[in-house]
């Protein structure tokens, strides 16, 4: 007896993954907003960037560039490093996708964090496979809860460093220590997004590692300190083995051509990156000292954003919070999706916008 379906009908586990949603970016009624919730630089792109952007943009009849070479060659330029050992991406979304594609499947495992990066799980779960999260420790990745949750069906460890949305980091010699313990069958994915913000001198984005070993990888992006998020631009810097297997199933044409012309053109300006850093360090830490004074928690953060904790009191959490500061125009990150139901994100804005919600907040705290 042949079973009639009425429509097509995705594989097993498809349905069951929950799509993300990014940040919202409207506040209805309002006249003026400040969006803080997909941590966007306020200083914009390089204008070098966008002058790069511009030129190409006339010459759109033709194909990109499918091993997008100006771009890598900029990347292994500015950073020291084998231009063949670096692979550009659709942002590193499609990258990390790339990984889940090739090397996840049916009955295999990856171990993700409690808090981590909600796209990880997303990937895997669209791979076939189960994603197995573990507990973080004072909102940081505990390198030992990943360790004891390794099994014979561990693929691969997902691993922000710097976290998202937690903004904390974990220090090189626990990284070091995280990959000793993984079997070489296991690939260390290492996502550095944040990278570029971090002033600690016991941090790495992974570099070291990825050139002393064949089952890591480190992932970077544009999007943020870089202001490319329009344009969607990723990186990685790998293996010449798991490279070569993800060139295999890669679009051939995965980079569009303005945005390799603006991205060489963007690393390569490391001025402008220096004063987009300079002035996240000094407002990151007046926003993280202005919320304390009035009775918020705030993670310590080494990134572009601070995760901000409100009181378990009636009229005061984090959905309170949200809805105030959007009836004002300030729209900051609601992070329930990450386990973390009472706090919010906010991106380190403009002078202007990260000065307004310091004193709405305030007037929020303060009400009766």
């Amino acid at each position: 007896m042949s079973i009639v379906v009425s429509e097509p009908v995705p594989r097993p586990g498809i349905l069951d993954i929950a799509a993300y949603v990014p940040g919202k970016e409207h506040a209805p009624g309002v006249a003026r907003v400040f969006k803080l919730s997909s941590n966007e630089t306020p200083l914009g792109a390089s204008p070098k960037a966008l002058e790069a952007f511009r030129q190409s943009a006339g010459h759109l009849e033709l194909y990109p560039d499918g091993q997008a070479m100006a771009l890598r060659e900029a990347i292994a330029s500015v950073h020291g490093l084998n231009v063949a050992n670096i692979m550009c991406g659709n942002g590193s979304d499609e990258l990390l996708g790339l990984l889940c594609h090739v090397y996840l499947g049916a009955g295999d495992e990856a171990i993700i964090t409690q808090h981590g990066f909600l796209v990880y799980k997303i990937q895997i779960m669209g791979a076939g496979a189960t994603a197995i999260e573990v507990p973080e420790k004072d909102y940081t990745v505990d390198v030992d809860a990943i360790l004891a949750a390794v099994t014979d069906k561990t693929k691969l460890v997902f691993i922000a460093n710097p976290g998202n949305p937690t903004g904390t980091y974990v220090p090189v010699a626990d990284i070091r220590r995280l990959h000793a313990g993984l079997p070489k069958n296991v690939i260390l994915v290492l996502d550095a997004a944040y990278a570029e913000y971090v002033r600690k001198n016991d941090y790495e984005a992974g570099v070291e590692l990825v050139s002393q070993n064949r089952n890591v990888v480190m992932c970077r992006t544009f999007s943020k300190v870089y202001g490319l998020a329009a344009l969607r631009i990723g990186w990685m810097y790998g293996p010449a083995g798991i490279l070569d297997a993800l060139n295999r199933v890669r679009g051939p044409f995965n980079m569009n051509a303005p945005a390799i012309a603006a991205g060489a053109a963007a690393i390569r300006d490391q001025n402008f990156v220096g004063e987009a850093v300079e002035h996240n360090l000094l407002w990151k830490d007046k926003l993280t000292h202005a919320f304390e004074t009035i009775g918020l928690t705030v993670t310590p953060s080494v990134t572009n954003f601070v995760l901000i904790h409100f009181p378990d009191v009636d009229g005061k959490r984090a959905p309170d919070a949200d809805e105030f500061l959007t009836s004002r125009g300030y729209i900051l990150r609601m992070v329930k999706g990450y386990g973390l139901p009472n706090a919010l994100r906010m991106t380190v804005g403009s002078e202007e916008a990260n000065r307004g919600v310091i004193e709405a907040l305030g007037e929020f705290m303060g009400r009766k």
